[in-house]
């Protein structure tokens, strides 16, 4: 699922602790969410699931999205 739209997420942006984590997380409040993935505006190399980067909710675009999960 990479490279179509950056995928936006619930995490809050923000630096990680700096020590291993299996599933890290953010922050638990901020101003910028998550968004993850790359999309198809990004040079090949950074596309990844690594990938992120932190963007305002209210911010529009037709690089960025969302991807449907269940549990």
């Amino acid at each position: 699922m990479l490279g179509n739209v950056w995928q936006w997420t619930a995490d809050w942006y923000g630096s990680y602790q700096a020590i291993a984590q299996g599933e890290p997380s953010g922050p638990a409040s901020g101003t910028q969410r998550v968004l993850r993935g790359g999309s198809w505006s990004r040079y090949p190399g950074g596309v990844r699931a690594s990938g992120r980067y932190g963007g305002l909710p209210e911010d529009r675009g037709n690089g960025t999205g969302v991807r449907c999960v269940g549990n």
